[in-house]
């Protein structure tokens, strides 16, 4: 499971090849109670410029937290022990 970090936490690559825990918290468009309740790990393998948000995850990561239909979530996030 990967994921690309936006500018705000890439940090000039200091994330990079680092782990964390990502967790759906509601939607950001119309899509209504897109989570699923479940968590999952993500590596930051690469950045994604000037992306509107944190992280950008892979699509197989994202359809473990959300409804793919999303698109667009809010997530919460921390550093995998």
């Amino acid at each position: 499971m990967i994921a690309a970090a936006g500018d705000a936490l890439w940090k000039n690559g200091a994330v990079c090849g680092k782990k964390f825990t990502v967790k759906c918290t509601g939607p950001r468009n119309g899509v209504r109670h897109p989570c699923t309740g479940k968590s999952v790990t993500v590596k930051v393998v690469d950045q994604c410029p000037g992306c509107p948000s944190t992280m950008d995850l892979s699509r197989e990561a994202f359809e473990i937290i959300a409804k793919p239909v999303a698109g667009i979530i809010n997530m919460d996030y921390k550093k995998y022990a």
